[in-house]
């Protein structure tokens, strides 16, 4: 692929990026609408920050790492957007979906995809999806706080352990 399609590309991945990340309208994080309308629109706008840096992370880890971005989302949306832990893990799956999409579009055009070998895992990870999320509101949050707790831990140990 030429130096240009793969700006052109590179290009159209961030335009999208930014604008889905931060130029959409987003309520405050802690649901409060009192104050004046200037101090509604300054919160706003800290909250956008908020998002756009949220989602630049998210963005950039799918992005360099093909994965992962669920790895920034669900702590930061947790600990810094105040969002409740359940909806956290589901409004990550939201948000990854269309950055996966939008990075394995850019990974295509750039000849970096073997279809063949991807859909046996398509299949898979279809299967595993409308399991795990016909089970999602059934499993204790503590559990499923641990559980992505001992992911990290163990993607990070074998990270560091195959360097």
């Amino acid at each position: 692929m030429s130096r240009d399609k793969r700006n052109f590309f590179d290009f159209l991945f961030l335009s999208i990026f930014f604008y889905s990340a931060g130029f959409t309208h987003v309520p405050p994080a802690d649901g409060k609408t009192n104050g004046s309308h200037a101090e509604r629109i300054v919160n706003d706008m800290k909250d956008k920050y908020k998002y756009v840096i949220t989602g630049a992370l998210a963005g950039g880890a799918n992005g360099f790492f093909g994965s992962g971005g669920g790895l920034f989302l669900v702590p930061l949306f947790t600990k810094w957007l105040k969002m409740e832990q359940r909806k956290a893990f589901a409004t990550s799956v939201a948000v990854i979906l269309p950055l996966s999409l939008v990075s394995a579009i850019v990974y295509l055009f750039k000849g970096q995809i073997d279809l063949g070998m991807a859909w046996p895992y398509l299949l898979g990870g279809l299967a595993g999806g409308i399991v795990s999320g016909r089970i999602f509101g059934k499993i204790p949050v503590t559990l499923l706080r641990r559980a992505f707790g001992l992911l990290i831990i163990y993607g990070g140990i074998r990270a560091v352990l195959l360097l």
